[in-house]
């Protein structure tokens, strides 16, 4: 359409006169907000769909503890590469669902409803937003249990201390219910953090779940498209999955590192949490090789949200690659 003499005097006089114009100031301000939406996120896998659910994360003042073999100074360089604030460890928590078409299934189940409260929601909200992604805890049918930590196995129950999935098998590694329901293993655990183990998982399967546990062995499929890996080190019957179906596959490789900013980059540096540090760091370099080499993808439990990547090797480490946010499904 041209452009005519008159339409463009008649633009240029009401620029001309804006500036005259009285600038009036919004009426309504929104509230801060206070909290993050409902965390979750979805991937397929084949026909397979996978949700990942926050659970939340913990941060902690770090101690020479923490990590048994690494200086001070030599773990804060690697969180200041990483971005991360020195002296301070933060880990992230993020157990999935798996609908397969014929069964929902959860693998690992986040720190709890109590902990929720005695972190003042900065963990345990694993069921808070397992419902927003839009799941009933009634449907569930299979519960996989990764290994016997508080933070993989708390969330099997309500804060009232009932079943949490009320008609879902809890599946667990035959070897590590072997290793926790021991009573000899038990009598010689050592004092503190091990005792407390023992009791807290004695306490979460004899409240109403004994009678849904199923032991599973490696190397079978247990659930549709899901094998179980042996990856001890980090607990007796610690375990990893492959999660197949058609040509597409994903491992999960639950606790093999914690935080990868750390344990990737430093594969040989041993975490207060892995029950045999030698074995775990062993586990850790053999599955990083494989997954390198095979060029999968990888779903880290303890991955910053929502820990979903490759891994290549870097110089005598490893570093994950983040997969990117991807709005389709």
């Amino acid at each position: 359409m041209e452009l005519t003499r008159r339409h463009a005097l008649a633009g240029a006089a009401g620029i001309a006169a804006a500036p005259l114009l009285s600038t009036v100031p919004a009426g309504a301000v929104a509230p801060v907000a206070d909290k993050q939406a409902p965390s979750f996120y979805r991937y397929k896998v084949g026909d397979i769909l996978v949700t990942v659910v926050s659970d939340g994360k913990n941060v902690f003042k770090l101690e020479d503890s923490f990590i048994s073999n690494a200086k001070r100074d030599d773990v804060n360089a690697a969180l200041e590469k990483a971005f991360m604030p020195r002296d301070m460890m933060t880990i992230w928590f993020a157990p999935l669902v798996l609908n397969t078409g014929g069964k929902l299934v959860v693998i690992d189940t986040g720190n709890g409803a109590l902990a929720k409260a005695s972190t003042k929601g900065a963990n345990g909200l694993f069921a808070d937003n397992f419902v927003a992604a839009g799941f009933d805890p009634r449907n569930v049918d299979m519960v996989v249990i990764s290994h016997f930590h508080g933070d993989h196995v708390n969330g099997l129950l309500t804060a009232e201390g009932t079943p949490a999935f009320p008609n879902a098998e809890v599946l667990v590694p035959a070897t590590e219910w072997k290793f926790w329901m021991d009573d000899g293993e038990m009598s010689r655990a050592p004092a503190g953090r091990m005792q407390g183990l023992f009791k807290n998982n004695r306490n979460i399967f004899e409240a109403g779940l004994k009678k849904k546990v199923t032991p599973y062995e490696w190397g079978k499929e247990i659930a549709p498209g899901l094998t179980s890996v042996e990856t001890v080190g980090h607990t007796p019957g610690h375990t990893s999955y492959v999660l197949a179906s058609g040509p597409d596959k994903v491992f999960i490789q639950s606790d093999v590192t914690n935080n990868p900013n750390l344990f990737a980059t430093n594969p040989g540096w041993h975490a207060f949490f892995d029950q045999d540090g030698d074995v775990a760091e062993k586990t850790r370099r053999r599955i990083y090789d494989m997954v390198v080499a095979e060029r999968l993808q990888v779903q880290g439990f303890h991955y910053p949200f929502p820990g979903l990547g490759h891994v290549v090797k870097d110089g005598s480490g490893y570093r994950v690659v983040p997969a990117p946010w991807n709005p389709a499904i």
